[in-house]
């Protein structure tokens, strides 16, 4: 039985919500961040572009993946 069913998982880093710039610590950590190698904080659209890619038919072939959506940061 195939139902064609991909799972991926989307890992972002800090992203510029109301949330996160209000958990305790969030503006040294938010500083901290602009020093990823796309020099800022990510946007609520970066990580909703990567969401629609997985939702469309071009990431048809893309299963067991994780998706690290952090500006380079865990990459330095």
């Amino acid at each position: 039985m195939n139902y064609d069913v991909r799972v991926n998982t989307v890992h972002p880093g800090y992203i510029k919500t109301p949330l996160v710039e209000d958990l305790p610590g969030a503006e040294e950590a938010m500083s901290a961040r602009t020093k990823t190698p796309m020099g800022h904080i990510g946007e609520p659209d970066d990580i909703a572009y990567i969401c629609v890619y997985l939702a469309s038919d071009e990431s048809k072939f893309a299963t067991g993946s994780e998706f690290v959506v952090d500006g380079g940061y865990t990459a330095q």
